[in-house]
Parts: structure tokens; C-alpha cells; sequence
């Protein structure tokens, strides 16, 4: 019973910071729970957004534009020593990598395998260049023989402590990502992605939120990272049409304040459309989000 008195008070507690923090409103900085790091806003993008004919061209585009990471494909694979090369020379680091095709949760054994092998063989990579990690998604809607609630739920978590235990030997990790329901039925939430991370219970494994998705599903995007908490590992960038932050009314900050409220350490990676020239717009990005950082 004294433990649950003092769980209660603890959620009590961290409830009323949020309240205040939410409440508060653009003018005041959020606070951060004791002993929290301090966050850091780390710019990263899509490689395939970035203009320029070979991956150093884009890298010194994006160093000259504040940019801090790139997110690549998962075309990684055996390309290894050749982006190595590449990173040598910038001082960008990896981001995530986008990422390992499924789908996992169906009923096709043999689906599930290739599934998984693929998924290994992008960690591998992975790890040699020090990425945050690999995002997956379980299932698209329409994927063939796709299992749902709690038959997919426990299926994903034992295909996932098999890959986190993988992940940790290849030093990266899986990256769960939740959709919007026109994309995926199965996991929507970050939160809900939280409890599978901890259900599974392995280093190999965290989620990432994408703000585009969480407009559609989350009531807070505060909230919202608040709920991924230690397992957020990555997130990406849009406005309310998925084209480039700054291009609509889509606001960053209360989500912002969600980063600097649980610490949060990695990239903030475009994933969007770009309207405009990209050469004049990707710098404004930058600027854009670095001011909504502040704001927050």
C-alpha cells in the first residue's frame, strides 16, 4: 500500500508539472523534472531532401547550413566504407536509418524471415556508422495476412527481443514508428509504442515520433513524448500538409517542450515535402525550428 501511495503522489507530482508547463503558454520556458539533462535540438534530414548529385556534395550543404545529422536509406547496406569516407570529411554524424521493410506482424512465416534477416543485415550496417538506429514499422494497412491487437502485439514483441538482442551486439537499435490510421491500424501512438519498448525490455530497442503522424493521432504532442519518454530515440519533421516546418501554421513548441522535458538527446530529422527552392529553403528550416526550439 506505501508503494502505491508513493507511485500515486509521483504521478501526481510529474501530472501537475505537466499542467503547468502546458499552461503556461508560449511566453514561459517549460521546466524540466530534477536530475533531467539538459536537451539539445540536433537538425538532421532525410538524405533524399537535401539537393546534390553525390552524398559529400550534401553533406557540405548541410554543415553549411547548420544542419547537425542525415538520416539514410537502408541502401547502407554494403555501401558501408563508402559513407564512411564520406563522414570523414563532415562533421555530420548518422541519424536514423529509413528504413528495414516489412511487414512482421502476418501470418507468412517465410514473410516474417526475410523480414527479419533484412533487418539484421541494416543494423550490421548500422552500428558500423553510428546511427541512432533503424526504424521500423510492423505492418502497413493492406499488408497480406496481417494480424492485429493482441495476437500482433504479442508476435511483434517476441520477433523484437530477437532483434534487440541483435541490435546490442551490432551496437545500434530498432526504432518503432507510429502512423496515422490511413497508414497503419496497428500502433498509432507513442505511448502505446512505449509499453511494447517496455514490455520487450531490451537496450536494442526504442520508437521514434513523426509529427505529421502525431497530429493526427496524439491530443499533445507534449504529451505525447512525455509518454515515449527513455525510449524516444528519434523524431521527424513536418508541417500539417508534410511539407517543410514553417510552410503552414503547424506550431513545434509544445512538442519541444515534451524533448526538453524528458532530455531528450537525438536528431529531429526532416521527413516532408519541400515547396520552394530547396537551396533558399533548408537553411530557413533551420532558423525556423532553432526559433521554435527557443520559444519553448
Amino acid at each position: 500500500m506505501s508503494d502505491r501511495r508513493a507511485f500515486l503522489k509521483g504521478v501526481s507530482v510529474a501530472g501537475a508539472g505537466v499542467a503547468m508547463a502546458s499552461a503556461a503558454g508560449a511566453a514561459t520556458k517549460v521546466a524540466v523534472l530534477d536530475g533531467t539533462p539538459a536537451a539539445a535540438l540536433k537538425m538532421s534530414s532525410q538524405q533524399g531532401i537535401i539537393p546534390g548529385g553525390s552524398l559529400p556534395e550534401k553533406l557540405a550543404k548541410m554543415e553549411k547550413w547548420g544542419y547537425d545529422g542525415i538520416e539514410l536509406d537502408a541502401g547502407i547496406v554494403g555501401r558501408v566504407e563508402e559513407i564512411q569516407k564520406a563522414l570523414a570529411n563532415s562533421k555530420l554524424k548518422v541519424s536514423a536509418i529509413c528504413a528495414a521493410d516489412g511487414p512482421y506482424i502476418v501470418t507468412d512465416e517465410a514473410q516474417r524471415k526475410r523480414a527479419m534477416d533484412n533487418a539484421k543485415r541494416i543494423l550490421d550496417a548500422a552500428g558500423q556508422l553510428g546511427s541512432t538506429g533503424v526504424i521500423m514499422v510492423p505492418a502497413f494497412n493492406g499488408a497480406q495476412g496481417q494480424l492485429l491487437a493482441g495476437e500482433a502485439r504479442k508476435l511483434l514483441i517476441d520477433m523484437l527481443r530477437e532483434l534487440g538482442a541483435h541490435a546490442v551486439q551490432a551496437k545500434s537499435r530498432m526504432l518503432l514508428e507510429p502512423l496515422n490510421r490511413g497508414e497503419a491500424y496497428f500502433l498509432r501512438q507513442l505511448g502505446d509504442a512505449a509499453s511494447i519498448c517496455r514490455d520487450v525490455d531490451s537496450p536494442g530497442i526504442g520508437l521514434m515520433g513523426d509529427f505529421y503522424h502525431m497530429r493526427i493521432e496524439e491530443n499533445s504532442d507534449m504529451g505525447a513524448f512525455i509518454s515515449a519518454g527513455k525510449y524516444l530515440h528519434h523524431v521527424h519533421l513536418a508541417s500539417w500538409q508534410r511539407n517543410q516546418p514553417g510552410s503552414d501554421q503547424r506550431s513545434f513548441v509544445d512538442g519541444f517542450r515534451g524533448l526538453k522535458w524528458i532530455g531528450y538527446q537525438d536528431y529531429c530529422s526532416l521527413e516532408c515535402g519541400i515547396k520552394g527552392d530547396r537551396e533558399v529553403e533548408l537553411p530557413k528550416i533551420v532558423t525556423f525550428l532553432r526559433g521554435q526550439w527557443e520559444e519553448a
